[in-house]
């Protein structure tokens, strides 16, 4: 009996001993890790182009008036300051011929064609009509925008000597048909006209000298200065 009390105690010690280490060796548990939350990815936009604004172009204008002048009593002309075509509008229409520079030289009338527009798209006085020896203009005409200052020119209302009471009806018509004839080249035409009703209805013997030269002469550009 006394053997058996003392093992008591001695399986109990153990038993105690066995728990403590099977506690002390047990598996901790797995951490359970939490997927982090991902941030959110930014969207870049895309950035339209910005298109250029147009600036509306603004219409030519003229600098000022182009005119014709004379410093010899009317018998020589010139023009001072540059010719601009503008471009074709209502009642000027017509076709703009020009030179190497681009400045114009003749101008086609067009049906319609108003001769102060025509002088207004052109950037001259309206003088157009009577400087080429017409009182107004008609479709198909050619007007010639400057003259030569080293020939002469007639006026078409009348010799610049003219009287007072200067009848002048015959004057124009001959000075239409001498522009007719130079028109169509007819030379010839044009010495009768000069010779036997123009020039005596002229006094100024200068003036008579410098149109009978040129009439001598046959030159059509000239004569076109003169009468057409």
């Amino acid at each position: 009996m006394h053997r058996t009390a003392k093992l008591v105690p001695a399986l109990a010690a153990l038993a105690l001993t066995a728990a403590a280490l099977a506690a002390c060796t047990a598996t901790a548990p797995a951490t359970v890790q939490t997927p982090e939350a991902s941030a959110p990815t930014a969207t870049a936009k895309p950035v339209s182009e910005a298109k250029p604004t147009s600036t509306p172009t603004a219409p030519e204008t003229c600098s000022g008036l182009s005119q014709v002048y004379s410093t010899t009593g009317g018998l020589y002309w010139e023009r001072r300051g540059t010719l601009k075509d503008l471009g074709a509008r209502e009642f000027a229409r017509g076709e703009v011929a020009v030179d190497d520079e681009g400045i114009p030289v003749t101008y086609t009338v067009e049906p319609g064609d108003v001769v102060a527009v025509v002088a207004e798209r052109l950037c001259a006085y309206p003088t157009l009509d009577s400087m080429n020896h017409r009182r107004d203009i008609h479709p198909g005409q050619v007007l010639w925008l400057t003259p030569d200052p080293t020939s002469p020119w007639v006026d078409y209302y009348g010799p610049d000597d003219a009287p007072a009471g200067f009848n002048q009806i015959p004057y124009q018509r001959a000075i239409e048909a001498a522009g007719r004839a130079v028109d169509a080249g007819d030379v010839e035409s044009v010495r009768v006209i000069w010779n036997d009703t123009l020039k005596g209805m002229f006094t100024n013997q200068e003036t008579i000298d410098a149109v009978q030269k040129v009439v001598d002469s046959g030159d059509l550009d000239a004569l076109r200065q003169l009468f057409s």
